[in-house]
């Protein structure tokens, strides 16, 4: 069987999860731009753009947790984001209406947001329960952009995308 995850204690399921994070992040830098360059409106574009700049600092958000933790950051090959990435190709790579392959890459979107939502969420309370307050934070700091990005993406989707269809 291959790499069979050991937890002895609620750090190292910390570690573990920051790792998976640390890994679907940096999919992410790759996968944003390819993104942002299959969209035909202009709002989805820029948002794009703008969380690719988000995610970036989210990235050095948990190199500075490693950091504290006195961790070199490490990525734990994050398969949901690999098959969320994966899905977003298929929107990104599609051919027909821009206007309904616009609201195809926001579906793609919003389902590596909820991930990402789920996921920082997650990490944020096993933080808490650690004691680790600062982690804590910039994981909600974190938590509330993926939450914020799933919510524009809502917005372009009804005033934008969606009624053009």
């Amino acid at each position: 069987m291959a790499n069979e995850e050991k937890f002895d204690s609620l750090d190292d399921l910390f570690i573990h999860q920051l790792e998976d994070l640390y890994d679907a992040e940096q999919r992410m830098t790759r996968a944003l731009p390819k993104m942002r360059d299959a969209a035909s409106h202009d709002e989805l574009r820029d948002a794009f753009s703008y969380h690719l700049e988000e995610t970036q600092s989210q990235i050095q958000r948990l190199e500075t947790i490693f950091e504290a933790l006195g961790k070199s950051p490490q990525r734990e090959t994050c398969e949901a984001m690999k098959g969320l990435i994966r899905e977003g190709e298929e929107m990104i790579n599609a051919k027909g209406n821009d206007t309904v392959r616009d609201a195809a890459l926001i579906a793609a979107a919003q389902r590596v947001e909820h991930y990402e939502i789920a996921a920082y969420g997650t990490a944020h309370t096993i933080a808490l329960q650690l004691g680790n307050r600062e982690a804590a934070q910039q994981l909600d700091d974190t938590l509330h952009e993926e939450k914020n990005v799933d919510a524009k993406l809502t917005e372009i989707a009804q005033s934008y995308v969606n009624p053009a269809t």
